[in-house]
């Protein structure tokens, strides 16, 4: 059993990780996902309290990554919540349009569409928010990435 426990829990780990490409997939949601994983198999006991409270901590950090680097990409770049809500919207259809390429053309394109269309932005301008919005995308992947890592490294200190 402790095979299938381990292969379980390293399989939530790297959905987790895949969720930073795919933003559809819940990432930090697959992480707590392997941390129950091995309180069901092992005992929820091992883990201390101290390493739940830090857990928590980066979760609500995790939740907040995404929103706060998008919105702070866009506003640097001169855009407006159109530009946001394009990026926010072509960063989730864009790896379903276009696999691959999608996850870095979906925002760019998203954002530069909802600022021509909607906020009526000439050209440059538009395409300035796209520039932030992939800015603000590349900068909360890595963000992430580190803090998921980081939680992935206490679980190995905690257990």
């Amino acid at each position: 059993m402790d095979i299938v426990a381990w292969i379980l829990i390293i399989a939530f780990f790297a959905i987790a990780f895949i969720g930073l490409i795919y933003p559809i997939i819940p990432s930090v949601l697959f992480i707590v996902g392997g941390f129950v994983v091995y309180g069901l198999f092992y005992s929820f006991s091992e883990l201390p309290w101290w390493f739940w409270l830090i857990e928590i901590l980066l979760v609500v950090l995790l939740f907040g990554a995404d929103t706060v680097s998008n919105l702070i990409g866009v506003k640097k770049f001169g855009g407006s919540k159109a530009g946001m809500w394009g990026s926010t919207i072509g960063l989730l259809v864009g790896p379903f349009v276009i696999p691959f390429a999608g996850i870095l053309i979906g925002p760019f394109l998203g954002a530069v569409i909802a600022e021509l269309l909607i906020t009526k932005s000439d050209w440059e301008q538009a395409l300035k928010t796209g520039v932030g919005s992939l800015v603000g995308f590349l900068t909360s992947v890595v963000t992430k990435g580190i803090l998921q890592a980081i939680m992935i490294i206490l679980f190995v200190i905690a257990i």
